[in-house]
């Protein structure tokens, strides 16, 4: 009879150190990663197609052209938009006249069709199966699409006011600015307002971003979830302007677009801008829910 080998015995019974296992896996750190890798790849796709940059230059052209027409002919206090003859006097004003233009058309435009193109644009390439087969998840998928959505707003959104205030100074004498409230403020003082006027701005797109998101993952068809959106934010807009529903006024995302004038008073009123805010994070709620409801119980087959 042979005898176990005691080395064997022992290496057999003993128990594992748990200091020598080997470590679990960083799911939380590796997740992470991938969230930040997702995120730079959709603003890279954003921000790579010709299609943003030539909506980006279309933008750019709008404070150049008010700012070009006001140099060009007399008179340019007698009509027009708000503070448009501001602008001989200051062109600094160019940012603020540009913004109020957008806002009703250019603006909701562009933000449709980027905002219209995130799920939908996917489906229609083919890609949408091959993003989901990788261990993204369909809700980190649909925040980063949306994430995407807001950079853009914001993008489109600081092009109109450098662009307002870079040919503002070149066209017009520079100086103290005159708030609403009548006190005046050196440029500087206005940079920090404009920077206020931006952010705005973008925040007044983020219920229109999430409507977009909702409709695109209603759709294979990008032009149809952008068209849609679109249709949408004037459809918002005109009925903004009917005193026989002003019952439904608050409760339109579009109701608030044009308070930032209130960010030009000194002191600054900020009861336009937390109203805005919970207007806007409200659609977000809601319609980010249904996009992701939707999304989540969806078969996708390209």
């Amino acid at each position: 009879m042979s005898l176990p080998d005691p080395t064997t015995a022992t290496t057999a019974s003993a128990p594992v150190d748990d200091a020598t296992a080997p470590p679990p896996a960083p799911t939380t750190s590796r997740s992470r990663t991938r969230t930040f890798a997702l995120l730079g790849s959709e603003l890279a796709l954003v921000f790579r197609r010709r299609r943003t940059w030539a909506m980006l230059g279309a933008l750019g052209l709008v404070p150049i052209l008010i700012a070009v027409a006001v140099r060009l002919t007399t008179g340019g206090d007698s009509g027009g938009p708000a503070f448009l003859g501001d602008i001989t006097n200051n062109g600094l004003f160019v940012s603020f006249t540009a913004l109020t233009v957008s806002i009703p058309l250019f603006l909701p435009l562009t933000v449709g069709v980027v905002a219209g193109d995130t799920v939908a644009g996917e489906a229609s390439h083919g890609t949408l199966r091959y993003l989901l087969v990788a261990p993204t998840g369909r809700l980190r998928f649909m925040l980063v699409k949306y994430v995407g959505a807001v950079a853009f707003c914001l993008a489109a959104t600081v092009v109109i006011v450098l662009v307002g205030a870079a040919i503002g100074a070149l066209l017009f004498p520079i100086g103290p600015v005159t708030l609403l409230s009548g006190t005046q403020v050196d440029g500087w003082s206005y940079a920090g307002r404009a920077v206020l006027l931006a952010l705005y701005v973008t925040l007044s797109m983020l219920g229109l971003s999430a409507i977009g998101l909702f409709a695109s993952s209603l759709t294979n068809v990008p032009v149809g979830a952008m068209a849609a959106t679109v249709v949408l934010a004037g459809a918002s807009q005109v009925l903004d302007q009917l005193p026989q529903l002003d019952w439904l006024h608050p409760f339109l995302f579009s109701h608030q677009w044009l308070g930032f004038g209130d960010l030009l008073r000194d002191p600054i009123a900020f009861d336009s801008f937390g109203s805005n805010a919970l207007l806007q994070l409200g659609y977000v709620a809601v319609f980010g829910t249904l996009a992701y409801a939707r999304f989540a119980s969806k078969d996708v087959l390209s």
